[in-house]
């Protein structure tokens, strides 16, 4: 079982299944989310995922679409302002931001992802792949963010 958290501890969840990917995405919406330079998430099995506190602090917002589909969501915590996950019933998986697991992960960053918007001021130094909006629709069969 992974557990995680909020800052303030307000929303907790639990989740038995990670099934990946962890990726770092450089897209300037999980920039400006996150006000660093990428987010770093990891996919689970949704129906695996529970929260065990604080569902009502849960807030979502939603940027309408901007280029095409699919419209962007993020939910965060309304005490802390933490991103936090909130799983889809319809979805398989969901994504959940990696700095909020208090138990750790089984996995590692496995890639950067839409690297063509990374920040200006930011480098990737590291030696995991590199994939741009195109690629990673092309290797994931759709578009994304």
């Amino acid at each position: 079982m992974y557990k995680g958290q909020c800052l303030c501890g307000a929303v907790a969840f639990e989740v038995e299944e990670i099934i990946g990917p962890f990726e770092l995405c450089h897209c300037t919406r999980c920039r400006k989310s996150t006000g660093s330079a990428f987010a770093a998430t990891v996919g689970a099995k949704a129906d695996s995922f529970r929260i065990t506190a604080g569902a009502d602090h849960v807030k979502t917002f939603e940027l309408p679409v901007v280029d095409q589909p699919p419209a962007y969501t993020t939910c965060f915590c309304s005490r802390c302002g933490s991103a936090v996950p909130l799983a889809d019933p319809a979805a398989d998986w969901l994504e959940i931001p990696a700095g909020l697991f208090n138990t750790q992960l089984p996995l590692r960053p496995e890639r950067h992802i839409y690297i063509e918007y990374k920040a200006s001021w930011e480098s990737i130094d590291d030696d995991l792949p590199t994939f741009t909006r195109n690629q990673i629709a092309g290797l994931r069969g759709h578009d994304e963010r």
